[in-house]
């Protein structure tokens, strides 16, 4: 089955190639680290590699919700943000964090794996739930 390039679906347009190549590649960078430095060494490596800035991009601003300059900082990545802002980096983040290992799981087993892991009032969380709620307003409730 071959996927359009380009879907539309309520005035929406997503590069389906880019999140495609952004699915099968985001974790690139867990060739070499397994810490949440690993979206900005998949990113290197993907530029290093030739590919395209928003694939790049995509592989960069998956890691939790995105990380805000602040963040990027506290965790010594280089400066910058990387939080999603295109709709195929959005798609991607947010299916990301809707597999754990080898299965499905729901958004709000996530948000609670947040929680655990960062606090209950961490802001990845926010960023988190409205990322959901942006997803589910574009693709529906289930994609």
């Amino acid at each position: 089955m071959r996927i359009a390039h380009v879907f539309k679906a309520k005035g929406y347009r997503v590069d389906m190639r880019l999140v495609e190549a952004g699915a099968l590649l985001h974790d690139i960078g867990r060739g070499r680290t397994h810490g949440i430095e690993h979206g900005v060494v998949g990113g290197q490596t993907a530029r290093r590699l030739d590919m395209p800035m928003e694939l790049a991009h995509i592989i960069e601003r998956h890691v939790g919700a995105g990380l805000t300059p602040e963040e990027a900082r506290r965790n010594g990545l280089p400066r910058g943000s990387y939080v999603p802002e295109t709709l195929e980096e959005k798609i991607v983040c947010y299916a990301d964090k809707l597999i754990e290992g080898d299965h499905e799981i729901g958004i709000d087993v996530t948000i609670d794996n947040f929680a655990q892991e960062l606090g209950s009032d961490h802001p990845a969380i926010r960023r988190l739930q409205d990322l959901h709620r942006e997803m589910t307003a574009v693709l529906g409730e289930k994609f």
